[in-house]
């Protein structure tokens, strides 16, 4: 019998400082998140970046905490329902870090007599510190606990047909009557990460154009293809060239994927924005990067500068359509 795995990346369990400690400190101390020497990332962690941040985090996070706890886990839970729901089949929902558990999530399906496993990574784009992390994660644990099961992964579906309608649709439903531009904003990430995932060691930020040009880098070039989603998207939405553009937040250090979202906010202001439409497909549920830092924190940013409206406009969540493209993803 086949099961789906729906995986987020995680939340801490409780705005409890611990908690946000505990939750930090397992995150960045993957290997393929913070890709140093494990000394030089345990420096790192555990003596600048977790104690330097770890009550702003909490901060944060309280913010966006509802009466129900972390809304990217009841997000995650409440599509995990619906595809359940739409589909009949049993569906487990985990976090690749804190709970609930890739184990837990496991162990829950093949007791439910699951021994086909549709595992979905809830990212459209491919990066080592999203999409590589967790099939690594649950091949290690599904080995380590020898449950024998047949692990089948979706993928990228960055530039599937209907992911990009379901996209366009949440787009269009809440975009602003008087908006001017829309920023496709994604997840940032060191731009040795798109050294490290090429296989050709000889394309990403070398060759001319090397996101434009089609290369054997592509399907792990996190670039590429979300500038390939914002393009479709675009298309889908009849967009102009000039009407909209992509940007890159959540940046840790130097080095990392350009144009950064928070600079932009600003330079549209000065070049005559007004009235903007900002949208995160690089996540599929919103959480503390689309519901904090960017409609709180953005908007300030935009409004400060001298913007005049900023309309945030959510992620997929359990969208209609877009659970009907994982359903139907799931019986592939």
């Amino acid at each position: 019998m086949k099961g789906i795995l729906l995986i987020n990346l995680g939340s801490p369990k409780d705005l409890e400082l611990s908690s946000i400690k505990e939750y930090l400190k397992e995150f960045l101390s993957d290997d393929l998140v913070i890709d140093y020497p494990k000394l030089i990332q345990q420096i790192l962690v555990n003596w600048i970046i977790v104690p330097s941040r770890y009550k702003n985090t909490r901060e944060a996070y309280a913010e966006i905490w509802t009466s129900e706890g972390s809304p990217l886990i009841n997000s995650t839970l409440a599509l995990g329902k619906k595809i359940h729901s739409k589909s009949g089949t049993p569906v487990e929902v985990a976090m690749r870090y804190q709970y609930p558990s890739i184990e837990e999530g496991l162990v829950n399906l093949k007791a439910k007599g699951c021994s086909d496993i549709f595992v979905v990574p809830l990212y459209p784009h491919y990066a080592m510190s999203t999409i590589l992390t967790t099939e690594k994660e649950v091949k290690r644990i599904e080995k380590q606990l020898n449950l024998n099961l047949n692990l089948n992964f979706i993928g990228t579906f960055y530039n599937e047909e209907e992911y990009i309608s379901s996209l366009g649709n949440v787009i269009n439903i809440n975009r602003s009557k008087k908006s001017d531009f829309l920023l496709f904003s994604y997840h940032g990430i060191p731009n040795r990460h798109l050294l490290k995932t090429d296989p050709t060691k000889n394309h990403c930020l070398k060759a001319k154009d090397c996101c434009e040009v089609e290369s054997e880098a592509k399907p792990f070039c996190y670039k590429a293809q979300v500038l390939e989603t914002s393009r479709l998207c675009a298309n889908e939405l009849n967009l102009k060239e000039e009407e909209w553009g992509v940007s890159f937040q959540s940046r840790i250090g130097p080095g990392w994927i350009e144009p950064f979202t928070d600079k932009e906010l600003v330079n549209l202001v000065k070049q005559g924005i007004k009235n903007l439409d900002v949208v995160c497909p690089a996540f599929v549920i919103d959480n503390l990067e689309t519901l904090e830092e960017m409609n709180i924190r953005g908007r300030e940013t935009f409004l400060e500068a001298g913007g005049e409206s900023f309309n945030y406009i959510p992620c997929l969540n359990d969208e209609e359509s877009w659970v009907d493209f994982l359903v139907t993803a799931s019986n592939r």
